[in-house]
């Protein structure tokens, strides 16, 4: 049996009775939730969706934004419209590493579209697309802030700078290597510069 979401997303209720974060996440998002005053956790909205999005490989199905707005008593619709918003947010499976370039002016100027070009051709992907490995998904994102070291992309909670095809090389044999999936809530410090 299906339901939707407002009248607009889809999704299994089936599905939805099996979702359930692991006891971590739980926890995590019971701090989070504190930090806002009652009737205020919407506010707690955009970490809860990335700590979702971790939970779920890296993607928000319909059914997960449904047991979020329950975690956080809003309503489906509140959490759809953040969820696709935000391009750091997916609304379809995605690979284990998102490889999400800088589009904007810096990056641009300073050879993103060659960047981009080079990710597409060494992955046989374009952009939107996941190998067929499931390893890489590739992105083109807005500025991401990091202006005074264009070209530059995100990988999870990995920012990598001064982009150059060596550095693209040796950035996806890392990830291929360490073969695990790389979310926003990873806390790793690794930057290439």
């Amino acid at each position: 049996m299906s339901a939707q979401i407002h009248g607009v997303l889809p999704f299994d209720k089936e599905k939805r009775k099996q979702i359930r974060f692991s006891e971590e996440a739980l926890q995590n998002i019971e701090q989070i939730k504190k930090r806002y005053p009652e009737g205020k956790q919407k506010s707690a909205l955009i970490p809860v969706l990335h700590i979702a999005q971790a939970e779920n490989d890296g993607w928000l199905s319909p059914e997960v934004m449904d047991y979020v707005a329950e975690l956080l008593n809003i309503t489906p619709i509140e959490v759809f419209e953040v969820a696709s918003f935000y391009t750091m947010f997916n609304l379809k499976p995605v690979g284990k590493c998102v490889l999400e370039v800088c589009r904007t002016s810096s990056c641009w100027l300073n050879g993103a579209n060659e960047i981009i070009e080079y990710i597409q051709k060494k992955l046989g992907i374009k952009e939107g697309e996941t190998t067929s490995d499931g390893m890489f998904t590739l992105k083109t994102v807005e500025c991401l802030g990091s202006c005074g070291t264009a070209p530059m992309m995100q990988c999870g909670a990995s920012y990598h700078e001064n982009l150059t095809f060596d550095k693209i090389d040796a950035i996806i044999e890392k990830y291929k290597q360490e073969g695990k999936r790389r979310n926003y809530t990873d806390l790793d410090t690794y930057h290439t510069k």
